[in-house]
């Protein structure tokens, strides 16, 4: 009877084992044999792109964080409008030319092809292509999981309700990350990818003009810069000390009321995360420690692996 108990447990654990096994998991090495040199052609294309213009860095890595926020980290976000089914690009906070930088991933994909037909996914060299973003700006590094495969339809609607938008409270910028299953630290951790990039006067109006915990110097400049009615496409950094650097001048500008976005001075108004942001603001290494780690686990959000989705030719459409 133990012994036909012990053989009914091991067969039961073979088959969990075996389904395991046909789930894939992501990998830092997933493509050592199959395409090593992807790591070698995304570096080299996002380092020329960053050298010809900063901006570029800042605008992949939100490619990833609005693609990661949809669906999962799939390349949804990359799929074109088509007559049939309109895309990610112009729904909720990628409209209006908020997001670019699908070029630069076009550029990328094209090298990738040219070296590994149809083996590395969209969704995986978006994921790269974000860490060296942000390690050529001077920020951190970090092995990034690998194997994700490619949506075959995007979610518009999801784009429309799942991304926070720029005067969010700090309850529903929780509340998002947590339906990612995301937590409050990893909130203020990647929060702090607005230390670069630049946001338009129609998403910090309200904060330079109706707020009552913004410093006066700074609402004034940003007032300057964005009249109350009109000029909603002038543009403004988000980290106006370091623009172009990767550090946490962000959380600097924080503690002195002096956050761009009205969702941005949230994560340090008196509440549950202003220790975060003051340990941050005082100690870069803690801040560059804590997003490596979370931007690890942004890109765990739902990826499509195994023989889920496909492997996209092009970036901008399923294939044929």
């Amino acid at each position: 009877m133990a012994a036909t108990r012990l053989l009914l447990l091991m067969a039961a654990a073979l088959v969990l084992l075996v389904a395991r096994g046909s789930d894939a998991q992501l990998s830092a090495g997933f493509y050592s044999a199959s395409c090593p040199s992807v790591h070698g052609v995304v570096r080299q294309v996002m380092s020329q792109a960053v050298m010809n213009n900063s901006r570029s860095g800042a605008a992949i890595l939100r490619l990833f964080f609005h693609d990661c926020f949809v669906n999962g980290c799939d390349a949804s976000l990359l799929l074109d409008d088509t007559p049939t089914t309109p895309g990610e690009k112009g729904a909720g906070a990628n409209a209006g030319g908020s997001t670019f930088g699908f070029d630069l991933i076009d550029d990328i994909k094209t090298q990738v092809e040219a070296a590994c037909p149809a083996t590395v996914s969209c969704a995986d060299i978006l994921a790269l292509a974000a860490r060296d973003s942000v390690n050529l700006l001077g920020g951190p590094s970090w092995a990034v999981p690998l194997g994700r495969r490619d949506a075959t339809s995007p979610n518009a609607t999801g784009a429309a309700t799942d991304l926070p938008g720029p005067d969010s409270s700090l309850d529903r910028l929780v509340a998002a990350f947590a339906a990612k299953g995301l937590t409050s630290r990893d909130l203020a951790a990647l929060s702090g990818a607005h230390t670069v990039g630049m946001a338009r006067c129609l998403s910090f109006r309200t904060r330079v003009y109706c707020d009552d915990n913004v410093s006066p110097a700074f609402a004034s400049q940003g007032r300057q810069l964005c009249p109350a009615s009109g000029g909603d496409a002038t543009a403004a950094p988000l980290d106006a000390s370091t623009p172009a650097e990767f550090d946490n001048g962000y959380y600097r500008n924080l503690v002195a009321g002096a956050g761009l976005l009205h969702s941005d001075q949230e994560l340090f108004n008196n509440g549950p995360l202003d220790s975060l942001v003051r340990l941050y603001s005082a100690n870069g290494a803690a801040f560059s420690s804590d997003f490596a780690a979370s931007m690890v686990r942004l890109g765990n959000v739902s990826p499509l692996t195994g023989s889920a989705g496909e492997i996209r030719i092009d970036c901008r459409k399923v294939n044929s």
